[in-house]
Parts: structure tokens; sequence; C-alpha cells
């Protein structure tokens, strides 16, 4: 399971009692999540109510909080709100940590239950409504913007002597090396064919909408009732709409790879073209950089739990399986050589 921030759960309760009010009987760590820096928990209240609870070590404006306001003013009900403080804040700090809260939805994430056609719809029309939506420029000023930066490839520039070395470290450490190794073809195509497109889209100006930025199944919620919701907002970014909607067909974690589910999302979304050139970008990007994080914690180190370790080698292998996301990246690379695949709805 991933571990969690060092704070005690007594001094959580304390501030959930003291600042929110809430009657806290139990207090429940949640293995989820990919935030190193973060861990969240599910609070029992004696009247029977229930919350989110999310503790982060950081002080930073609280973008996620941000955004989801700016959200539910739109009319976007697809957000879980953000619950204010007893003196109306937006989160509270706990020593060198930011505590958030909100309320605890019963349901399942898009990596554990399939869509259904309505969710699939609207889906569609909830992300659509959102790339509408022209933040503030106060909102803006936080938000990151789309650089096309080349950090995540020369991070696995970085990590090609160490694949090809002698293998050593852990047993993860050795498998993943190997693997590595067997596909480091492969890694290779990933990487430049990224570069050759961030350069290319450097010169051009696309259009930049507001994204979520990493809208794949694990970040899509469904309750019990079948409503949907769109969780995880702390990394919002100013950027092309490809850059969302790069998940849809996209494969991550193996899910969201039917033509079908494309069909109903774009019938929600409306008329719009996607342009694949950008599309393909993103798809390798996106592998461009869990590369490099999967490398760099299961590599370079040995920290951590030996069984989130071997779920995190887990998951990089099945990004190279049949209908995962290498093979979707490659296969967008060349539907945009080709231009093929231009969605109009």
């Amino acid at each position: 399971m991933l571990e969690k921030q060092p704070i005690s759960e007594q001094r959580m309760v304390d501030c959930l009692i003291t600042d929110y009010g809430i009657d806290v009987s139990t207090l429940t760590f949640l293995p989820l999540g990919a935030d190193m820096h973060a861990s969240v928990y599910k609070a029992q209240a004696r009247d029977k109510s229930a919350y989110f609870i999310k503790i982060k070590r950081s002080h930073g404006p609280d973008v996620s909080s941000l955004i989801i306001d700016h959200l539910q003013d739109a009319g976007i009900k697809q957000v879980i709100p953000i619950l204010k403080t007893i003196h109306n804040h937006p989160t509270q700090r706990i020593g060198e940590f930011t505590l958030t809260v909100s309320p605890f939805i019963e349901g399942q994430d898009g990596f554990s239950r399939a869509l259904t056609d309505d969710q699939w719809i609207t889906f569609g029309e909830t992300l659509r409504k959102i790339h509408e939506i022209e933040p503030p420029p106060p909102l803006q000023a936080i938000f990151r913007r789309e650089s096309y930066s080349s950090q995540w490839r020369e991070a696995v520039r970085s990590l090609y002597a160490h694949i090809e070395s002698e293998p050593k470290g852990d047993e993860v450490a050795v498998q993943l090396q190997i693997f590595m190794k067997q596909h480091i073809s492969l890694i290779h195509r990933l990487v430049e064919r990224a570069e050759q497109l961030a350069q290319k889209l450097q010169k051009e100006s696309p259009e930049f909408v507001l994204c979520h930025s990493d809208i794949h199944g694990g970040n899509l919620l469904m309750d019990r009732r079948d409503a949907i919701y769109m969780v995880d907002w702390d990394a919002p970014i100013m950027a092309p709409k490809e850059r969302d909607l790069m998940f849809i067909g996209g494969g991550v974690a193996n899910v969201w790879n039917q033509p079908r589910e494309e069909e109903l999302f774009y019938k929600g979304y409306g008329k719009a073209e996607v342009n694949m050139e950008i599309l393909a970008y993103y798809r390798h990007e996106r592998i461009v950089e869990d590369i490099a994080e999967y490398g760099q914690q299961l590599l370079l180190t040995s920290t951590g739990d030996q069984q989130d370790r071997l779920q995190l080698y887990k998951h990089f292998v099945a990004q190279f399986e049949p209908q995962g996301v290498v093979e979707i990246a490659f296969k967008t690379y060349i539907d945009q050589i080709f231009k093929i695949g231009t969605k109009l709805s």
C-alpha cells in the first residue's frame, strides 16, 4: 500500500473537529493516488456523514480548491465541492502540511468500472463545457501553461546509460532494467518522436483552453446513482484541448481503448476537429513522463514498500501490452502523418 505522510492521524482529527466542526468517529487511510507528497483518508463522523480528506506537504496556493470553486460557479456539476473551514477558508494548514476536505462519494473509478453509454455522453458534454470556460486572468496566472518542455525527455535520456549497464539494485529494479533494455528501441522511438513533435508545435500557435491535464479513467468517479465526477484537480493547465482529449481512446491502464467509447464521448462533446499531430505528441509525451518517473523511482532508489514497488513495475510493463498506451501512441503517430482519424461530430 502507498505510504502515509509523516503526520499523526490525531492531529488531523483535531483539525477536523476544531477547524471544520466535524465530529470525527473514525479516520481511515486510503491507499489511493500517485502523488508521493500527499495522502488521502476517509473521515466518518458520528452523524454518519463521511468526508474525503487530503493531506499534502505544501503551502503554496491551493490550485485545486480555486479551480473547483470556479467550475462550480460556472455550473459544472461533475466536480466535487471543497468544504470550507468554519472561518470560510478552502484549506487548513497543519505544520508543513495542507489539509483539504470534500464530501466522500461512494463509488468506483473508470479503471475498475466501464462507463455506460449515457455516462460517456455526459463526460463528453462536461469536458466540452470546461474547455469553453475562460478563467479570469488572476486564476490563469497561477495555472501552468503548455510549453512543450523537454524536461521528461531529458530525464529519460539520462537513464540510458543506467539501462544499458549491468543489472543492479533490488529484485524490482533488476526486473525493470532488464525489461527496459529489451524495449530500448521503443523507448528511443517514443522520446525522439515526442521531441520532433514538440519542436514543431512550439513554432505553431494552437488555441489554449482550460484542461484538467490528467483525466484518465482513474480520475473519473461514478457513484451508486451513476452520476460522474471529474476528480484530482491538482494540476490544471492552459493548453490545446488535445491535452485532455488524448485520454479518450488513449488506453491508459488498458481501458478507454474502444472505438465505440470514442464515438459516444464525441456525441456528447459535439463538433470538434481534433489535431492528430497534437494528439500524437501528448500520447507520446505522457509515456515518456511515466518512463522517467518510474525509472527514477525504481532504478535509482530502493525506497518504498516492496509491494508498492512491484505494483509500479507491473503498471510500467502494462504500457507495452497489446492495445496499451505505447501501441495506441504509435498508431496515432502514423494516423497524423496520413491525416487519418480526425473526429468531426
